[in-house]
């Protein structure tokens, strides 16, 4: 329902290719390519040149300068459980959700608000008690965390789940497709489990994209893994960003970053689902990802499959990161540190005027490691 099916023709093509992420720098290409070709910055380019029929792939070998170590975010250990059935458990919590929500999706909308412009619809309450009900049937004795719901269980738990029955509401209401159902699963705070389900089309021809996550244990898309970009120069990169409800003052001074960055890269874009956005980045079709604000349910998730992409997670000042922070970026690697130079001081200035960065949406007694 709601679903379209996509072919295409493609000519036969022999084709001869290196992997991106598993080939030395060094590596020269194979003598049946050869090299008068534009590189592109996702890892490949293509010739346009034959050689004994053969169209040719080859690898971009740009400058790729040193790549600064982050702290890990990702959970050490999952316990007493398993990382395998924890992500069996969030992957089948999150299609649930999504199930809710591609049910919906080409229906009318009852809307309402939290805030002035901030809004929830029956689907976002459905979807979250859909979710609820797939982790507490294998799971009860865990603590939750939802964006509709609130806390439920007990905070006494080593294991929290943080649930976004639908993030990027607005985009949903509007059908506008770039909206997600978002579930990850947190061990002593730190993130152990996570899967994204991506709705991507449009309307009458939705369809959904699935990522996920373990601790260790690398990022997949629809059961592909994927990685971060290999893009090491700011000039060209595609950077996303996203604004908060308040226009207050991380909004004016994200609105300056975003248009600074603007000035220097291929472009900034504004997408308004963070969970879609990190994902992004983990798929290596956007390099970096930044934002003030966010709630763990927002977070979870997609910080867990950026790092386990290869990338790199921070607090926008560049310190370690929590979910419970109140700011996050997020990148390839390559790019952090560059990324930072503009936007840490931008962050350390709004903490010198007294904007509150201390943790928040911490369900009281739940024990951490961070």
């Amino acid at each position: 329902m709601g679903r379209c099916l996509l072919s295409s023709t493609v000519s036969s093509l022999k084709i001869c290719q290196l992997p991106r992420i598993l080939v030395p720098y060094n590596l020269p290409f194979p003598k049946s390519c050869t090299t008068n070709s534009l590189l592109f910055q996702h890892g490949v380019c293509t010739s346009g040149a034959k050689t004994n029929g053969t169209f040719c792939i080859k690898v971009a070998l740009s400058e790729v300068g040193n790549k600064k170590e982050y702290t890990k975010i990702g959970a050490d250990s999952t316990g007493s459980i398993p990382s395998s059935e924890l992500l069996q458990v969030v992957e089948a919590a999150a299609k649930t959700g999504a199930q809710v929500v591609m049910d919906a999706v080409n229906k009318p909308r009852n809307v309402t608000y939290k805030g002035l412009t901030d809004l929830v619809t029956d689907t976002d309450k459905s979807s979250e008690v859909a979710i609820l009900e797939v982790v507490r049937k294998n799971f009860p004795d865990h603590l939750i965390l939802g964006e509709e719901g609130g806390i439920i269980g007990d905070s006494s738990s080593d294991y929290l789940w943080c649930i976004d029955p639908l993030d990027g509401t607005t985009n949903f209401a509007h059908g506008y497709p770039s909206f997600a159902v978002s579930v990850g699963v947190l061990y002593r705070g730190k993130p152990a489990a996570a899967a994204v389900v991506e709705f991507v089309g449009g309307p009458m021809c939705w369809n959904t994209r699935t990522f996920s996550a373990a601790a260790g244990k690398g990022a997949f898309a629809n059961g592909e893994k994927i990685h971060v970009s290999g893009t090491n120069k700011v000039e060209q990169s595609l950077l996303v960003t996203g604004f908060g409800y308040d226009h207050d003052d991380p909004w004016a001074t994200n609105m300056e970053l975003f248009k600074e960055f603007t000035d220097v890269s291929r472009g900034v874009r504004r997408l308004g689902a963070a969970a879609v956005d990190m994902c992004h980045v983990a798929l290596g079709i956007a390099e970096a990802y930044w934002e003030y604000r966010l709630k763990p349910w927002d977070m979870a998730a997609g910080v867990l499959i950026v790092e386990e992409a290869g990338g790199a997670v921070s607090c926008m000042d560049g310190g370690r990161f929590s979910v419970f922070d109140r700011s996050v970026l997020v990148s390839n690697g390559l790019l952090h540190a560059k990324l930072l130079e503009k936007i840490g001081p931008a962050t350390e200035n709004l903490k010198s005027k007294g904007i509150d960065f201390s943790v928040w949406f911490k369900p009281e007694n739940y024990h951490t490691e961070v």
